[in-house]
C-alpha cells in the first residue's frame, strides 16, 4: 500500500491502459501552476514526481516543488529534499549486516518497551545472494557444482539467518544462491520501470520504479530508465523503515553521445572511455544523464554497462531515459504485455519518453563523446578510471608498479615454477596473467560481449590455441540465462575447451572471491616478488581486491579476457604480437580470432529469446535443493547463537535510552592513521581473504575455526568482532605514520611501538583516548560498504578529516555518528605538516550546523597549539539529527519506539 501526500496542486489524475484505469500524479498538471518543466533532465523529473506524490506540507512542501522548477534557471540548488524510493535492493555481503541490524533493533525495541513488529520494511525489499560463491574449482565440467557445495558448507549459518529474515520480516524476499548477480536479476526481472501499488482508497497508483541499493552498482538499472543508486546499509535500513532519503537537489551533468562504435569495439571499451572522461570532469555527488542521437545506436544492455560503472566515474547515477530500446528489452526479458503498455503510456503522459525531435534537456554542465573514436582499451593496474590503450599496457611495468620489489632491477626476470600439482612446467615473470575471469555485473548483463567471448573461444579452439598453463580461467555469468544462450549457440563447448567452464553464478573474482591460485604459481610469485597480473571483465581493480597474489589488475571486455588468457601476459602489445602458435605451428594474432560485429549480431539475434527469461525467472525465490533444505523456525526475534563466528548481536544499541545524551566534544583525539589520496572502502574494509596472522585471523583461530574455513571478510560481515579487527586491514593499505610498510599497521604514539591498527585502537580505548583519521582526496571511493564506517566507529574513531569524500562513504560516516570534516581548499595534512604525533580537538560538537566552518585545535608534540578551519560535511538537517542521536539507526529506533 502506497502512502500519499495532500496533492495541494491537484495533480492526481487517471490513465487508461489496456482496459484498466490507474491513477498517477501528473507532471504536466503540476507545470500549469509551477511553470514549464519540460526541459528538466529526465532524472530530475523522476525526483519531481516523487515530491508531487508525497507533498504533505511537512516533509515535502510546495517550496520544494518550486525549487525543482527554479533549478532550470540556476542549474544547481542548495535545497534539501526528502526522497522516498519505491523499493530497496540488497546483496548478501551488505544484506546480512542489514538483517543483523534489524534483528538487533527488534531486541532493542523490546528493551524499550515497544512493539518489535514495528521493525519491518515498509517498502518491498529484495536480497539476492550473489557474493558468496568462490572460484575454488575451475577448468572442469564439475567446477560449478563443486563450488556450490563449498559455498553452502562455508555459509550455512548466514543462509539460515537469511531464511529466518525472509520468514520474520514483511516485504522481504530472498533470491537464493546460484540465481545470478543482484544487478542483473534486477535488470532482467525485478525492475518494472513503472511501479504500481494500491493506496488506502483501494485505487491502483502508478509511479516511476525507483530504488536504493546496498551495492554501489545498483546504478546499472538506470539503463532501463529506473532511477537507483547505491547507499550504505544503514541508510538503506532507514529507507526500509519508512525514513526518506535526505539529499540536496543534485546538479546534473549531461553526457552527449554521438556517432556509433567502430568495427570491433565493445561496450566495455566505451564505458572505460566514459569513466575516464567523467572522472577527469569531476561528477562526485552529481547525477549524470546521457542524451544525444548516439543513444539510438546503443542497445539496452550497452546502456546498462555504462550505467553500471557510475560509482567508478564518481556520479550518484548514470541515467538513460525511457524510449523504444527500453520497451524492446522489456519484451525480450519476458515482462508482461500489460506492464510494457503501462510503461509506454505512463512515460509519454509524464514527459519521461525520449523524443529525438524534442529540445535537449537543460543541464548543469555537459560534455560530449563521438563514439566512433572509441579505441580498444583496458583499465588499470589499480583504478577503473586509468584507461590504457592495448598497445601501451607494458608502460605500467617500466615505472611505479615495479619500484620497491626485489626484482625491479630486471623487469624481464622469469623464474621457474615447480610443476608439481600444476598443469605444466613453465616459468613466470612480471606481467604474466595468472587470473583471466569473465565475471561481474558490468559485462555479463550484455549478450553482445558474452557472445563475442564465445566466438573468440570458438576461433581459437579451431586453430588449436590454448590458454597458457599458468592462467586460472573462469566464467561466472550474472544470470542463468547466459548459460542458456551460450548453450543454444554452441559456444559453451568452445569456452569449456579453453578452460572457461562455468564456476557459478555470482560476483566471484570482481569482489575478491577469485579463490586460491595453484600453489606453485603462488609460491613463485611471493618468493620472487613478481608483479603478476589479472584480467577480468569487472568494474573494480583496487589494490588488494582481486587476489592477494596479484598486484596488477586490468579491467577488460570478455573477449579480451579470453585473448589475454591465450597470450598469458600483458607485457607485450596484444594487437601486434602473436597470441600463440596454432596446431600447424603458425603464429595466431588477435585479428585472427576477433569476431566481426555482424557475426555477433547474427548470433545474438538467432539464439536469445524471451522464453529463456520467462523460464529461468518463473520460480526466482524457490532456490535449489540446498536452499530448500534449510529448515528455520519463524519468530519475531532472532535466537542469537553465542558460539557463531558468522552472526553476532552487534553492540550499537547497548544501553540505549529514549533520549540521546548530548554529543561530547572531541578532546585531544590521536591519529589512528594518515592516508594519501584515493583510499577506497576496500582499503578501509576489505572483502577478500583473511590472513592467519591478522587480528581477525587470530580471533577466528582462537574460536576454533581452521584456516581453511576462514572464508572472507565479506562473508563474515554479520560478526562485528571479525569486521572491526578487519578495518584498515587491507594488505596493500599504506599508513603514512608507518612509512615503508604495507598493511594495516600504525604507530601507537605514547610508546612509539608499531602494531596492528586494531591493537592500537584497543590500547587507545583503554586509555580513554578518542581517535581521528586524516586523509587526502576521494576518501572512501568505491563501494557502498557500510562496514567501512561501522568498523571505523567500533575502533573508537570520532572524526575523519579529508581533502574530499566520496558520496556514499561520507553519508555512512554520519550514519554511524562519525564527524566528517573537509580541509579548506588548498590545505591538507601535508601542507599543515601533520605527522601523526599531534592531537586534534573540536569544541561545541553538539551545536554543529550542516556545512558550517569548524575550528580544529591542534596540539603539537613540542607543546605548541595551532588551529585550522575545516568544513563540517554533515550536509543536511536530517543528517544532523542522525549524528546527534549517535547514528541513523538509533534515531529511527527512538522514533519508532516513541
Amino acid at each position: 500500500m502506497t502512502a500519499i501526500g495532500q496533492d495541494t496542486l491537484g495533480t492526481r489524475t487517471t490513465l487508461e491502459v489496456g482496459g484498466k484505469t490507474v491513477s498517477y500524479y501528473s507532471i504536466p498538471k503540476a507545470a500549469e501552476k509551477l511553470g514549464d518543466v519540460s526541459r528538466l533532465p529526465f532524472s530530475m523529473k523522476v525526483l519531481l514526481e516523487n515530491l508531487l506524490r508525497f507533498e504533505d506540507g511537512k516533509t515535502v512542501t510546495i517550496d520544494d516543488l518550486k525549487a525543482m522548477v527554479q533549478w532550470l534557471t540556476n542549474k544547481t540548488s542548495e535545497r534539501e529534499i526528502q526522497y522516498r524510493p519505491a523499493r530497496v535492493l540488497m546483496q548478501d555481503f551488505t544484506g546480512v549486516p542489514c538483517v543483523v541490524d534489524l534483528a538487533a533493533m527488534r531486541d532493542a525495541m523490546n528493551a524499550l518497551g515497544g512493539d518489535a513488529q514495528k521493525i519491518n520494511p515498509q517498502v518491498p525489499v529484495h536480497l539476492v545472494i550473489d557474493h558468496s560463491v568462490m572460484v575454488d574449482e575451475f577448468g572442469t565440467p564439475k567446477a560449478a557444482e563443486q563450488n556450490v557445495e563449498l559455498e553452502y558448507q562455508r555459509n550455512i549459518e548466514r543462509y539460515e539467518f537469511l531464511r529466518w529474515g525472509s520468514m520474520a520480516l514483511d516485504n522481504f524476499k530472498v533470491v537464493p544462491p546460484g540465481t545470478g548477480i543482484c544487478h542483473q536479476v534486477n535488470l532482467e526481472n525485478l525492475a518494472q520501470t513503472v511501479w504500481t501499488s494500491v493506496d488506502a482508497n483501494g485505487e491502483t497508483v502508478a509511479y516511476p520504479d525507483t530504488l536504493v541499493g546496498t551495492d554501489s552498482h545498483t546504478t546499472m538499472v538506470n539503463g532501463l530508465g529506473v532511477l537507483g543508486w547505491g547507499v550504505g546499509g544503514i541508510e538503506a535500513e532507514a529507507a526500509m523503515l519508512g525514513q526518506p532519503v535526505s539529499m540536496l537537489i543534485p546538479e546534473v551533468v549531461g553526457f552527449k553521445l554521438t556517432g556509433t562504435l567502430a568495427e570491433g569495439i565493445t561496450a566495455t571499451d566505451l564505458v572505460l572511455t566514459v569513466t575516464q572522461m567523467l572522472r577527469a570532469k569531476g561528477v562526485v555527488g552529481r547525477f549524470v544523464e546521457f542524451y544525444g542521437e548516439g543513444l539510438d545506436a546503443l542497445s539496452l544492455a550497452d546502456r546498462a554497462t555504462i550505467a553500471n560503472m557510475a560509482p567508478e566515474y564518481g556520479a550518484t547515477c548514470g541515467f538513460f531515459p525511457v524510449d523504444d530500446a527500453t520497451l524492446t528489452y522489456l519484451r525480450l526479458t519476458g515482462r508482461e504485455d500489460d506492464q510494457i503498455a503501462l510503461v509506454e503510456a505512463y512515460a509519454k503522459a509524464q514527459g519521461f519518453w525520449r523524443d529525438a525531435a524534442a529540445p535537449d534537456p537543460i543541464f548543469t554542465d555537459t560534455l560530449e563523446l563521438d563514439m566512433s573514436g572509441v579505441l580498444p582499451s583496458l583499465a588499470g593496474p589499480k583504478r577503473p578510471q586509468d584507461r590504457v590503450l592495448l598497445d601501451a599496457v607494458d608502460e605500467n611495468f617500466n615505472g611505479e608498479l615495479l619500484n620497491g620489489y626485489k626484482k625491479s632491477g630486471d623487469s624481464d626476470v622469469r623464474v621457474p615454477v615447480d610443476a608439481d600439482g600444476d598443469r605444466a612446467a613453465h616459468d613466470l615473470g612480471h606481467g604474466d596473467v595468472v587470473i583471466a575471469a569473465i565475471t561481474s555485473c558490468t559485462n555479463t548483463s550484455n549478450p553482445n560481449v558474452l557472445i563475442a567471448a564465445g566466438l573468440v573461444a570458438r576461433k581459437a579452439n579451431a586453430l588449436g590455441l590454448m590458454p597458457k598453463p599458468w592462467v586460472k580461467t573462469s566464467l561466472a555469468p550474472g544470470s542463468q540465462v547466459v548459460t542458456d544462450y551460450l548453450d543454444k549457440a554452441g559456444l559453451s563447448a568452445d569456452l569449456d575447451a579453453l578452460g572457461f567452464n562455468l564456476v557459478g553464478y555470482g560476483c566471484t573474482t570482481c569482489i575478491g572471491n577469485s579463490g586460491p591460485l595453484p600453489a606453485p604459481v603462488s609460491k613463485a610469485i611471493h618468493d620472487n616478488d613478481l608483479v603478476a597480473a589479472s584480467v577480468l571483465s569487472g568494474n573494480r581493480n583496487f589494490e588488494g581486491r582481486v587476489s592477494p597474489d596479484v598486484r596488477a589488475n586490468f579491467l577488460a571486455s570478455p573477449p579480451l579476457v579470453v585473448a589475454y588468457a591465450l597470450k598469458g601476459t600483458v607485457r607485450e602489445d596484444i594487437t601486434t604480437t602473436p597470441l600463440g602458435q596454432g596446431r600447424d605451428g603458425q603464429d595466431v594474432y588477435l585479428r585472427d580470432v576477433w569476431p566481426t560485429n555482424q557475426e555477433i549480431t547474427d548470433m545474438v539475434t538467432s539464439h536469445i529469446d524471451s522464453g529463456m527469461y520467462r523460464s529461468r525467472y518463473a520460480n526466482v525465490f524457490l532456490g535449489d535443493r540446498h536452499w530448500q533444505g534449510i529448515a528455520v523456525e519463524g519468530s519475531d526475534t532472532y535466537s542469537w547463537a553465542a558460539g557463531s563466528t558468522y552472526v553476532q548481536n552487534p553492540p550499537y544499541f547497548e544501553g540505549l535510552s529514549m533520549t540521546p545524551a548530548p554529543v561530547a566534544d572531541i578532546v585531544e583525539a590521536r591519529p589512528l592513521a594518515i592516508f594519501a589520496d584515493s583510499i577506497t572502502t576496500d582499503h578501509i574494509s576489505p572483502a577478500g581473504s583473511i590472513k592467519a596472522d591478522s587480528p581477525a585471523g587470530k580471533y577466528l583461530s582462537e574460536h576454533q575455526v581452521s584456516r581453511g574455513d576462514f572464508n572472507s571478510y565479506g562473508a563474515r560481515r554479520g560478526n562485528h568482532q571479525v569486521m572491526m579487527r578487519g578495518t584498515f586491514a587491507n594488505i596493500r593499505i599504506k599508513n603514512q605514520m608507518t612509512p615503508g610498510i604495507e598493511g594495516g599497521v600504525t604507530r601507537y604514539i605514547p610508546t612509539g611501538e608499531t602494531m596492528a591498527i586494531y591493537d592500537a585502537a584497543m590500547r587507545y580505548k583503554e586509555d580513554g583516548t578518542p581517535l581521528v583519521v586524516l586523509a587526502g582526496k576521494e576518501y572512501g571511493t568505491g563501494s557502498s560498504r557500510d562496514w567501512a564506517a561501522k568498523g571505523t566507529m567500533l575502533l573508537g574513531v570520532r572524526m575523519v578529516i579529508a581533502e574530499s569524500f566520496e558520496r556514499i562513504h561520507r553519508s555512512n560516516l554520519v550514519g554511524m555518528g562519525i564527524l566528517p570534516l573537509q580541509f579548506a581548499v588548498g590545505e591538507s595534512r601535508e601542507t599543515l605538516g601533520f605527522d601523526g604525533t599531534e592531537t586534534f580537538s573540536v569544541e561545541n560538537v553538539a551545536g554543529l550546523r550542516p556545512r558550517q566552518q569548524v575550528t580544529v585545535t591542534v596540539g603539537h608534540a613540542d607543546g605548541r597549539t595551532s588551529t585550522f578551519e575545516a568544513r563540517c560535511r554533515i550536509d543536511t538537517v536530517n543528517e544532523l539529527e542522525y549524528f546527534l542521536n549517535g547514528g541513523i539507526l538509533q534515531y529511527v529506533l527512538r522514533k519508532l519506539a516513541a
